[in-house]
């Protein structure tokens, strides 16, 4: 049966893999982040972009032609083919302090020592806590006035939620709006 094809977006930290994880489980649709697109393959991760034109591509062959997905992540800037295909949006939010500590606890689990003074990794985790927490302010190449520009331009619905609710919560809320506001087949092509 077909659900929809949302975008869980927000700043970094805020939750959008964990709600688009558990809204493609409950619906059993294919998620992706778009973190997945925009990066190549490295070990560590996020070292290098992958070209534009072979992002695009990648996802047109293997998500986007889907009846029903989840995408987690930002496309602003690069993924502008996918809005056209978006029936809703939810937008996720949280206090940056939350955002930061989710963050700092990431980083640890994902890179471990490395990041540590005199690791490997300790310069690429500093300029990355730099860039998330220049997001609420303004001075990261992406920010909440630069989200809320890109949201404001595009004719889907978009939920907008405080992420520091349980994933449950969140979970119902989008439920509750995708009953009410998304009807399957009239909100894109």
């Amino acid at each position: 049966m077909r659900w929809h094809r949302l975008l869980i977006t927000g700043a970094s930290g805020a939750g959008t893999t964990t709600l688009g994880r558990a809204l493609a489980s409950l619906h059993s649709v294919p998620h992706a982040e778009a973190d997945d697109y925009l990066w190549l393959p490295t070990s560590p991760p996020y070292l290098h972009k992958r070209p534009m034109e072979d992002r695009i591509a990648l996802m047109r062959a293997v998500f986007l032609p889907r009846d029903s997905w989840v995408l987690s992540g930002s496309v602003k800037g690069w993924g502008e083919v996918i809005p056209a295909r978006l029936e809703g949006v939810v937008f996720l939010t949280i206090d940056q302090q939350a955002r930061m500590a989710r963050l700092l606890e990431r980083e640890v689990l994902r890179y471990g020592d490395s990041i540590k003074p005199g690791g490997s990794n300790e310069a690429a985790h500093h300029e990355f806590l730099d860039w998330a927490r220049g997001y609420d302010d303004d001075t990261a190449s992406r920010s909440l006035a630069s989200d809320e520009k890109w949201l404001a331009g595009l004719t889907c619905p978009v939920l907008r939620l405080d992420s520091a609710q349980p994933v449950a919560d969140l979970v119902a809320a989008v439920e509750r709006w995708t009953s009410a506001e998304l009807v399957v087949g009239e909100s894109g092509p």
